[in-house]
């Protein structure tokens, strides 16, 4: 299954050039937020801005240089038709500044497409006349990520389409033992430790 999700999302690149990390870069980064929180945002672009690259095929369709069928479109964000359907009406949401994964795209350009999910999704359920939808993320190369671009996919569903073999699966429920306990532990850790090289003088809420 993952060789075939990964053979699926990877024919959205140009079969002549190879599969690589592409590096962090964007351009054009703004925001319509004011004073420090702008200020804030602006400095978190200008640190890893880069010149785009050329071979990214996302960034090729944002410049109008590779054709796409466009659903939305904003300053921020585009959706469009994926090339290579999973399904009648998968799409894909991207944001128009280039970063290579989910987990380096600031928190307002991530805020931004998310805020759209609602609006494409119902339109493209009513289209399609699904009853609803799966949103995902491939971050990384071992979940799948093979266009370093960051990317949300929108996917309709209709009852016992089959699409996931995953579905059936059976799932076991959490034990609530030490080694569910000293999980979610060293998870907190970390949002403290994340949180504390970012911004000091916040701390996540762990209630």
């Amino acid at each position: 299954m993952a060789t075939r999700r990964i053979a699926i999302l990877g024919s959205h690149l140009d079969p002549e050039s190879p599969t690589r990390m592409l590096a962090v870069s964007l351009s054009g980064c703004s925001s319509s937020s004011s004073g420090s929180e702008h200020e804030r945002q602006q400095r978190l672009c200008d640190a890893t801005k880069e010149i785009p690259p050329n071979d990214c095929v996302f960034c090729l369709i944002i410049r109008g240089e590779s054709p796409s069928l466009k659903l939305y479109e904003d300053d921020m964000c585009l959706c469009f038709l994926d090339k290579n359907p999973l399904c009648h009406g998968h799409s894909l949401i991207i944001p128009k500044s280039h970063f290579d994964s989910l987990e380096v795209t600031p928190p307002h350009v991530i805020a931004s497409m998310c805020s759209k999910v609602p609006l494409i999704s119902r339109a493209i359920m009513n289209a399609t006349g699904c009853e609803s939808f799966n949103l995902l993320v491939n971050n990384g190369v071992p979940a799948g990520q093979v266009i370093f671009h960051t990317h949300i996919h929108i996917i309709p569903r209709k009852a016992c389409d089959c699409l996931w073999t995953s579905e059936s699966f059976r799932r076991r429920r959490l034990k609530f033992d030490q080694e569910a306990f000293q999980l979610a532990d060293r998870v907190r850790e970390q949002f403290l430790k994340i949180s504390g090289d970012s911004d000091k003088g916040q701390e996540p809420s762990l209630s």
